[in-house]
Protein backbone atom coordinates (compact mmCIF):
# COMPACT_ATOMS: atom_id res chain seq x y z
CA UNK A 1 0.00 0.00 0.00
CA UNK A 2 1.29 3.18 -1.20
CA UNK A 3 1.89 5.71 1.95
CA UNK A 4 -0.53 8.02 0.79
CA UNK A 5 -3.41 5.41 1.07
CA UNK A 6 -2.30 4.64 4.33
CA UNK A 7 -2.54 7.89 5.45
CA UNK A 8 -6.12 8.07 3.93
CA UNK A 9 -7.23 4.77 5.55
CA UNK A 10 -5.78 6.08 8.95
CA UNK A 11 -8.01 8.89 8.28
CA UNK A 12 -10.90 7.52 8.06
CA UNK A 13 -12.36 6.46 11.41
CA UNK A 14 -12.16 10.04 12.68
CA UNK A 15 -13.88 10.93 9.69
CA UNK A 16 -16.64 8.71 10.47
CA UNK A 17 -16.86 9.66 13.80
CA UNK A 18 -17.20 13.26 12.66
CA UNK A 19 -20.12 12.29 10.79
CA UNK A 20 -21.53 10.63 13.79
CA UNK A 21 -21.37 13.97 15.59
CA UNK A 22 -22.76 15.92 13.30
CA UNK A 23 -25.46 13.45 12.74
CA UNK A 24 -26.16 14.05 16.85
CA UNK A 25 -25.75 17.57 16.38
CA UNK A 26 -28.41 18.14 13.77
CA UNK A 27 -31.73 18.50 14.15
CA UNK A 28 -33.30 14.52 14.53
CA UNK A 29 -36.42 15.80 16.69
CA UNK A 30 -35.08 14.67 19.89
CA UNK A 31 -36.42 17.02 23.19
CA UNK A 32 -37.25 16.15 26.59
CA UNK A 33 -40.26 18.25 28.28
CA UNK A 34 -41.16 18.59 31.89
CA UNK A 35 -43.91 19.10 34.23
CA UNK A 36 -44.64 21.71 37.00
CA UNK A 37 -45.74 19.72 40.48
CA UNK A 38 -47.46 21.19 42.90
CA UNK A 39 -47.75 18.89 45.92
CA UNK A 40 -49.35 19.08 49.65
CA UNK A 41 -46.33 19.18 52.44
CA UNK A 42 -46.05 15.65 53.51
CA UNK A 43 -47.43 14.39 50.15
CA UNK A 44 -46.15 12.35 47.16
CA UNK A 45 -45.01 14.12 43.99
CA UNK A 46 -44.60 12.48 40.89
CA UNK A 47 -42.02 13.86 38.59
CA UNK A 48 -42.40 13.45 34.74
CA UNK A 49 -39.61 13.88 32.09
CA UNK A 50 -41.72 13.44 28.33
CA UNK A 51 -39.69 12.11 25.53
CA UNK A 52 -40.33 13.26 21.39
CA UNK A 53 -38.36 10.71 19.28
CA UNK A 54 -35.98 9.27 22.02
CA UNK A 55 -33.37 7.47 20.43
CA UNK A 56 -32.37 5.33 23.65
CA UNK A 57 -29.88 8.27 24.55
CA UNK A 58 -28.85 8.88 28.28
CA UNK A 59 -31.05 10.19 30.37
CA UNK A 60 -30.78 11.65 34.11
CA UNK A 61 -32.82 13.06 36.41
CA UNK A 62 -31.02 15.30 39.32
CA UNK A 63 -32.76 16.80 41.97
CA UNK A 64 -32.42 21.21 42.98
CA UNK A 65 -28.87 20.62 44.41
CA UNK A 66 -27.68 18.83 40.71
CA UNK A 67 -27.33 15.47 42.56
CA UNK A 68 -28.14 12.57 40.01
CA UNK A 69 -31.28 10.60 41.33
CA UNK A 70 -31.19 8.38 38.76
CA UNK A 71 -28.76 7.40 35.32
CA UNK A 72 -31.51 6.29 32.83
CA UNK A 73 -33.21 3.84 34.94
CA UNK A 74 -30.25 2.91 37.63
CA UNK A 75 -30.49 4.43 41.47
CA UNK A 76 -27.61 6.64 41.79
CA UNK A 77 -28.49 8.58 45.44
CA UNK A 78 -29.20 6.52 48.03
CA UNK A 79 -32.65 8.18 49.21
CA UNK A 80 -35.81 5.91 49.19
CA UNK A 81 -37.99 8.64 48.96
CA UNK A 82 -37.23 8.39 45.47
CA UNK A 83 -38.86 5.61 43.26
CA UNK A 84 -38.81 5.28 39.17
CA UNK A 85 -41.83 3.72 38.62
CA UNK A 86 -42.03 4.47 35.03
CA UNK A 87 -38.83 4.53 32.08
CA UNK A 88 -39.96 4.16 28.48
CA UNK A 89 -39.20 6.00 25.56
CA UNK A 90 -41.78 8.32 26.03
CA UNK A 91 -42.41 9.01 29.43
CA UNK A 92 -39.86 8.93 32.38
CA UNK A 93 -41.84 9.16 35.65
CA UNK A 94 -40.36 9.21 39.47
CA UNK A 95 -41.99 9.75 42.45
CA UNK A 96 -40.82 11.38 45.89
CA UNK A 97 -42.75 10.24 49.19
CA UNK A 98 -43.11 12.52 51.88
CA UNK A 99 -42.07 15.65 50.67
CA UNK A 100 -41.14 18.64 52.62
CA UNK A 101 -40.13 21.64 52.02
CA UNK A 102 -36.93 21.07 51.77
CA UNK A 103 -37.52 19.15 48.44
CA UNK A 104 -38.82 22.03 46.94
CA UNK A 105 -37.19 24.18 43.61
CA UNK A 106 -36.17 22.34 40.23
CA UNK A 107 -35.77 19.11 39.57
CA UNK A 108 -33.57 18.38 35.84
CA UNK A 109 -34.21 16.20 33.46
CA UNK A 110 -31.34 15.93 31.02
CA UNK A 111 -31.42 13.90 27.34
CA UNK A 112 -27.38 13.68 27.19
CA UNK A 113 -26.56 13.19 23.39
CA UNK A 114 -23.59 14.81 21.90
CA UNK A 115 -25.59 17.70 22.90
CA UNK A 116 -26.75 18.16 26.24
CA UNK A 117 -30.87 18.75 26.36
CA UNK A 118 -32.10 19.61 29.47
CA UNK A 119 -35.58 20.60 31.08
CA UNK A 120 -36.47 21.89 34.38
CA UNK A 121 -39.43 20.69 36.65
CA UNK A 122 -40.23 22.66 39.16
CA UNK A 123 -41.95 21.71 42.50
CA UNK A 124 -43.64 23.51 44.71
CA UNK A 125 -44.70 22.70 48.13
CA UNK A 126 -47.70 23.66 49.66
CA UNK A 127 -47.69 23.80 53.56
CA UNK A 128 -51.05 24.05 55.39
CA UNK A 129 -51.75 26.19 58.67
CA UNK A 130 -52.47 24.01 61.83
CA UNK A 131 -55.09 24.73 64.80
CA UNK A 132 -53.59 28.46 65.78
CA UNK A 133 -52.57 28.68 69.14
CA UNK A 134 -53.69 31.64 71.59
CA UNK A 135 -51.07 33.02 73.78
CA UNK A 136 -52.53 35.86 76.47
CA UNK A 137 -49.98 38.71 76.75
CA UNK A 138 -51.96 40.31 79.52
CA UNK A 139 -54.60 39.09 82.15
CA UNK A 140 -58.02 39.84 82.18
CA UNK A 141 -58.92 41.56 84.71
CA UNK A 142 -62.29 43.94 85.83
CA UNK A 143 -62.30 46.78 84.37
CA UNK A 144 -59.20 46.68 82.57
CA UNK A 145 -58.23 45.60 78.90
CA UNK A 146 -57.27 42.30 77.74
CA UNK A 147 -54.66 41.42 75.01
CA UNK A 148 -54.55 38.06 72.90
CA UNK A 149 -52.85 36.74 70.16
CA UNK A 150 -53.87 34.10 67.22
CA UNK A 151 -50.88 32.56 66.05
CA UNK A 152 -50.59 30.26 63.13
CA UNK A 153 -46.47 29.21 63.64
CA UNK A 154 -46.04 28.14 60.00
CA UNK A 155 -47.81 28.07 56.86
CA UNK A 156 -46.95 28.50 52.77
CA UNK A 157 -47.98 30.64 50.92
CA UNK A 158 -49.25 32.66 54.61
CA UNK A 159 -52.66 31.95 56.05
CA UNK A 160 -54.87 33.97 57.22
CA UNK A 161 -56.08 34.91 60.83
CA UNK A 162 -59.09 36.64 62.08
CA UNK A 163 -60.87 37.05 65.48
CA UNK A 164 -64.45 36.50 65.81
CA UNK A 165 -66.77 37.18 68.78
CA UNK A 166 -70.96 36.62 68.34
CA UNK A 167 -70.49 36.15 64.39
CA UNK A 168 -69.02 39.58 64.40
CA UNK A 169 -64.89 40.11 63.18
CA UNK A 170 -62.73 41.98 65.82
CA UNK A 171 -59.85 44.07 64.40
CA UNK A 172 -56.76 43.38 64.86
CA UNK A 173 -52.50 43.82 64.35
CA UNK A 174 -51.72 41.24 61.90
CA UNK A 175 -48.17 40.68 61.59
CA UNK A 176 -45.78 38.05 59.39
CA UNK A 177 -42.78 36.67 59.86
CA UNK A 178 -40.68 34.16 57.75
CA UNK A 179 -39.21 31.07 58.93
CA UNK A 180 -37.24 29.83 56.14
CA UNK A 181 -39.60 29.03 53.47
CA UNK A 182 -42.33 29.14 55.60
CA UNK A 183 -44.44 31.86 57.02
CA UNK A 184 -45.72 32.60 61.05
CA UNK A 185 -48.74 35.12 61.46
CA UNK A 186 -50.17 36.30 64.38
CA UNK A 187 -53.19 38.62 64.70
CA UNK A 188 -53.19 40.47 68.07
CA UNK A 189 -56.56 42.19 70.12
CA UNK A 190 -57.08 44.32 72.75
CA UNK A 191 -60.49 44.34 73.92
CA UNK A 192 -61.90 46.00 77.31
CA UNK A 193 -63.29 43.52 79.64
CA UNK A 194 -66.22 43.48 82.54
CA UNK A 195 -67.35 41.05 85.03
CA UNK A 196 -70.07 39.64 82.48
CA UNK A 197 -67.60 39.10 79.48
CA UNK A 198 -66.15 36.03 82.01
CA UNK A 199 -66.71 32.56 79.67
CA UNK A 200 -67.49 34.72 76.69
CA UNK A 201 -66.93 32.92 73.59
CA UNK A 202 -64.16 33.99 71.14
CA UNK A 203 -62.93 32.10 68.05
CA UNK A 204 -59.88 32.29 66.22
CA UNK A 205 -60.04 31.19 62.88
CA UNK A 206 -57.10 30.64 59.87
CA UNK A 207 -58.27 30.25 56.26
CA UNK A 208 -55.89 29.22 53.42
CA UNK A 209 -56.40 29.06 49.54
CA UNK A 210 -55.13 25.00 50.04
CA UNK A 211 -58.34 24.30 52.71
CA UNK A 212 -60.64 25.01 50.01
CA UNK A 213 -62.83 27.51 52.17
CA UNK A 214 -62.33 25.46 55.28
CA UNK A 215 -61.22 26.38 58.23
CA UNK A 216 -58.56 25.82 61.16
CA UNK A 217 -60.38 27.14 64.55
CA UNK A 218 -59.20 27.35 67.81
CA UNK A 219 -61.55 28.60 70.87
CA UNK A 220 -61.30 30.55 73.60
CA UNK A 221 -63.22 31.54 76.32
CA UNK A 222 -62.50 34.99 78.25
CA UNK A 223 -61.20 34.54 81.39
CA UNK A 224 -61.73 37.54 83.52
CA UNK A 225 -60.65 37.84 86.92
CA UNK A 226 -62.93 39.79 89.59
CA UNK A 227 -63.20 40.56 93.27
CA UNK A 228 -65.45 38.39 95.21
CA UNK A 229 -69.19 39.32 96.09
CA UNK A 230 -70.93 37.70 99.25
CA UNK A 231 -74.12 37.54 100.25
CA UNK A 232 -76.20 35.56 102.84
CA UNK A 233 -79.31 33.42 102.01
CA UNK A 234 -81.55 34.06 105.02
CA UNK A 235 -84.47 31.06 105.78
CA UNK A 236 -88.08 31.51 104.92
CA UNK A 237 -90.68 31.93 107.42
CA UNK A 238 -90.60 31.89 111.72
CA UNK A 239 -88.06 30.21 113.86
CA UNK A 240 -88.76 29.33 116.98
CA UNK A 241 -86.59 28.20 119.93
CA UNK A 242 -85.29 24.61 119.97
CA UNK A 243 -85.57 25.04 115.73
CA UNK A 244 -82.67 24.34 113.70
CA UNK A 245 -81.26 27.36 111.55
CA UNK A 246 -78.82 27.06 108.31
CA UNK A 247 -77.76 30.38 106.94
CA UNK A 248 -76.16 30.06 103.18
CA UNK A 249 -73.53 32.35 102.00
CA UNK A 250 -73.71 32.40 98.11
CA UNK A 251 -69.66 34.18 97.22
CA UNK A 252 -68.98 34.69 93.64
CA UNK A 253 -65.74 35.73 92.58
CA UNK A 254 -62.73 34.61 90.04
CA UNK A 255 -60.67 33.25 90.79
CA UNK A 256 -63.74 31.88 93.00
CA UNK A 257 -62.82 32.09 97.10
CA UNK A 258 -62.06 28.83 98.64
CA UNK A 259 -61.97 29.87 102.05
CA UNK A 260 -64.93 31.53 103.50
CA UNK A 261 -65.36 32.48 107.16
CA UNK A 262 -67.96 32.56 109.39
CA UNK A 263 -68.05 34.96 112.10
CA UNK A 264 -70.40 36.68 115.28
CA UNK A 265 -69.62 40.80 115.74
CA UNK A 266 -68.49 41.04 119.35
CA UNK A 267 -68.42 37.32 120.23
CA UNK A 268 -67.78 33.76 119.39
CA UNK A 269 -70.02 31.59 117.24
CA UNK A 270 -71.94 29.39 119.70
CA UNK A 271 -70.70 25.81 120.99
CA UNK A 272 -72.89 23.99 118.59
CA UNK A 273 -72.45 25.89 115.48
CA UNK A 274 -71.07 23.80 112.51
CA UNK A 275 -69.18 25.25 109.47
CA UNK A 276 -69.77 23.01 106.39
CA UNK A 277 -68.33 24.84 103.47
CA UNK A 278 -70.50 27.97 102.73
CA UNK A 279 -73.40 27.00 105.32
CA UNK A 280 -73.38 27.77 108.73
CA UNK A 281 -75.47 25.13 110.81
CA UNK A 282 -76.82 25.92 114.26
CA UNK A 283 -79.04 23.48 116.40
CA UNK A 284 -81.48 24.41 118.84
CA UNK A 285 -82.00 27.37 118.79
CA UNK A 286 -82.03 30.00 122.12
CA UNK A 287 -81.63 33.59 123.22
CA UNK A 288 -77.65 33.04 123.59
CA UNK A 289 -77.57 32.54 119.61
CA UNK A 290 -78.72 36.25 119.32
CA UNK A 291 -75.99 38.50 117.20
CA UNK A 292 -75.50 39.08 114.27
CA UNK A 293 -73.65 37.02 112.05
CA UNK A 294 -70.74 37.93 109.40
CA UNK A 295 -69.81 35.93 106.06
CA UNK A 296 -66.73 36.99 104.70
CA UNK A 297 -64.65 35.76 101.70
CA UNK A 298 -61.51 37.13 99.27
CA UNK A 299 -59.30 36.38 96.47
CA UNK A 300 -55.98 38.51 95.05
CA UNK A 301 -58.28 41.03 93.68
CA UNK A 302 -60.57 42.24 96.86
CA UNK A 303 -62.70 41.22 99.64
CA UNK A 304 -66.68 41.42 100.46
CA UNK A 305 -68.43 40.55 103.65
CA UNK A 306 -72.49 39.91 104.39
CA UNK A 307 -74.02 39.73 107.80
CA UNK A 308 -77.33 38.61 109.34
CA UNK A 309 -78.83 39.32 112.98
CA UNK A 310 -80.78 37.06 114.27
CA UNK A 311 -83.08 38.07 117.67
CA UNK A 312 -84.90 35.57 119.74
CA UNK A 313 -87.92 36.54 121.70
CA UNK A 314 -89.56 35.19 124.49
CA UNK A 315 -92.47 33.66 121.87
CA UNK A 316 -89.30 32.00 120.78
CA UNK A 317 -89.80 33.61 117.17
CA UNK A 318 -86.49 34.42 115.99
CA UNK A 319 -87.21 37.20 112.83
CA UNK A 320 -84.29 38.45 111.01
CA UNK A 321 -84.12 42.51 111.96
CA UNK A 322 -84.55 44.10 108.97
CA UNK A 323 -87.84 42.26 108.74
CA UNK A 324 -89.46 44.28 111.76
CA UNK A 325 -89.14 47.31 109.78
CA UNK A 326 -91.90 47.01 107.86
CA UNK A 327 -94.12 46.29 111.24
CA UNK A 328 -92.27 50.03 112.37
CA UNK A 329 -93.87 51.10 109.24
CA UNK A 330 -97.44 49.69 109.65
CA UNK A 331 -97.41 50.65 113.21
CA UNK A 332 -96.61 54.17 112.31
CA UNK A 333 -99.36 54.51 109.50
CA UNK A 334 -102.20 53.29 112.00
CA UNK A 335 -101.16 55.95 114.79
CA UNK A 336 -101.03 58.73 111.70
CA UNK A 337 -104.41 57.49 110.49
CA UNK A 338 -105.69 57.62 114.52
CA UNK A 339 -104.48 61.26 115.16
CA UNK A 340 -106.28 62.06 111.80
CA UNK A 341 -109.60 60.62 112.50
CA UNK A 342 -109.35 62.31 116.07
CA UNK A 343 -108.39 66.05 114.51
CA UNK A 344 -111.63 65.65 111.77
CA UNK A 345 -113.94 64.59 114.83
CA UNK A 346 -112.55 67.20 116.87
CA UNK A 347 -113.04 70.02 114.08
CA UNK A 348 -116.74 68.73 113.01
CA UNK A 349 -117.63 69.26 116.92
CA UNK A 350 -116.60 72.82 117.01
CA UNK A 351 -118.08 73.71 113.92
CA UNK A 352 -121.08 72.18 114.81
CA UNK A 353 -121.07 74.31 118.52
CA UNK A 354 -120.65 77.51 116.55
CA UNK A 355 -123.04 77.40 113.91
CA UNK A 356 -125.42 76.44 117.31
CA UNK A 357 -123.91 79.89 118.72
CA UNK A 358 -124.57 81.85 115.63
CA UNK A 359 -128.31 81.11 114.93
CA UNK A 360 -128.79 81.72 119.05
CA UNK A 361 -127.68 85.24 118.37
CA UNK A 362 -129.57 85.98 115.73
CA UNK A 363 -132.98 85.05 117.03
CA UNK A 364 -132.11 87.06 120.50
CA UNK A 365 -131.60 89.98 117.91
CA UNK A 366 -135.17 89.32 116.10
CA UNK A 367 -136.91 89.81 119.92
CA UNK A 368 -134.83 93.26 120.46
CA UNK A 369 -135.71 94.36 117.43
CA UNK A 370 -139.74 93.30 117.94
CA UNK A 371 -140.00 95.09 120.84
CA UNK A 372 -138.75 98.16 119.67
CA UNK A 373 -141.34 98.54 117.95
CA UNK A 374 -144.40 97.99 119.85
CA UNK A 375 -142.94 100.37 122.32
CA UNK A 376 -143.26 102.75 119.33
CA UNK A 377 -146.58 101.80 118.95
CA UNK A 378 -147.92 102.36 122.36
CA UNK A 379 -146.33 105.80 122.56
CA UNK A 380 -148.80 106.61 119.57
CA UNK A 381 -145.92 107.52 117.15
CA UNK A 382 -146.84 107.15 113.81
CA UNK A 383 -146.15 103.32 112.54
CA UNK A 384 -144.54 104.99 109.58
CA UNK A 385 -142.20 107.01 111.32
CA UNK A 386 -141.29 103.77 113.68
CA UNK A 387 -140.65 101.92 110.78
CA UNK A 388 -138.39 104.54 109.75
CA UNK A 389 -137.03 104.78 113.12
CA UNK A 390 -136.41 100.80 112.83
CA UNK A 391 -134.95 100.91 109.72
CA UNK A 392 -132.41 103.53 110.75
Amino acid sequence: MRPGQRSLLSSTPSLLLRSLVLLSLSPRGQAVEAENVTVLEGGTAQIACRLQNYDGSIVVIQNPRRQTLFFNGTRALKDDRFQMVLFSPQLVRITLTNVSVSDEGGYFCQLYTDATHHQVATLSVVVLPEIPTVEVKTEAVEGGEVELTCVSPRSKPPATLRWVRDRREIPGVISQQENGKTVSVSNTIRIPVERKDNGAALTCEASHPALRGQKRIRHYSLDVHFAPTVKIIPPQGILREGDSLSLTCSVTGNPLPRDIQWSRVNDSLPERAEKTGNILHMFRLSQSHNGTYLCQAHNNYGRAADHYTLLVYDPGAVVETHSAVPYAVIGGILALLVFTIICVLIITIWCSVRQKGSYLTHEASGLDEHGEVQEAFLNGNDASQGKKEYLL
